[in-house]
């Protein structure tokens, strides 16, 4: 099976709870170890075999496009395009559809989610491989109530995954570390989204619908760093404990 050579990087939103920091810098510029942020996830795709970004922008989204120009090389071709309305991460989604091509598989993620280089090139290894509809990157945490909670079974294939949990009520380690491949399917699964409880149009319940018809999900452990820089305390331990690889001149 051919490798996977496209991702899609959902870069538009503004990180609420980092409060004045995103005042007047979306989230995936925010630097760290002397990068923005989406700059070290795109190193890492591009260091893991992706010749190809989608990156969509929204929250002053004039400064990731800047960016993503600048940052463009012969090993990576970004695309960027604006998700018309901030109305979810289906909706991100859906705007980079008409981008994906005839490609039968494709890696997608967060643009503002730092982890280590080394793991894109072992998460790629997987995605590579057949018999899935859908992989994401799982991390352990003691408790997954910031983010959302995997319930896997032995063999790793998901069993469902729970939003925002609510703290202490969780039975599983597993988190959404944020880095996925997929099959085409979902998005057909994105195109069936209907605005959620809070008005939006959210990917999680693409991914849900997914796993109850009984589509192959499977969860790919994730090692080392990983921060999804949700609060400016996060941004600081980040900034201390992050050490990217140093990328070789060309």
């Amino acid at each position: 099976m051919t490798a996977i050579r496209k991702a899609i990087l959902l870069a538009a939103g503004r990180g609420k709870r980092l409060g004045d920091l995103t005042a007047h810098t979306p989230k995936p510029m925010i630097e760290i170890a002397g990068a923005p942020i989406i700059a070290h996830v795109l190193e890492g795709l591009a260091q893991a075999g992706i010749e190809q970004a989608i990156v969509v922008t929204g929250y002053l989204g004039e400064q990731i496009e800047d960016f993503c120009r600048r940052f463009e090389s012969n090993h990576l071709a970004i695309t960027t395009v604006r998700q018309p309305t901030l109305n979810g991460t289906g909706g991100a989604m859906i705007a980079a559809m008409p981008l994906v091509g005839a490609d039968p598989r494709f890696v997608f993620g967060w643009g503002d989610v730092l982890m280590d280089h080394e793991f894109y090139q072992r998460f790629m290894m997987q995605a590579n491989a057949s018999g899935y509809d859908l992989i994401l990157a799982v991390n352990r945490m003691r408790d997954p109530s910031a983010g959302a909670a995997v319930y896997v079974d032995a063999a790793m294939r998901v069993e469902r995954i729970v939003e925002k949990p609510a703290p202490g009520a969780s039975t599983t380690n597993w988190n959404n570390a944020g880095l996925f491949a997929s099959t085409t399917t979902l998005l057909d699964y994105v195109a069936r989204l209907t605005p959620s409880p809070r008005g939006e149009l959210e990917l999680p319940a693409a991914i849900a619908a997914m796993i109850e018809d009984g589509r192959v999900v499977r969860a790919a452990e994730l090692r080392g760093f990983w921060s999804d820089i949700g609060t400016p305390e996060d941004l600081e331990r980040a900034r201390h404990l992050f050490k990217p690889r140093a990328i070789p001149p060309e």
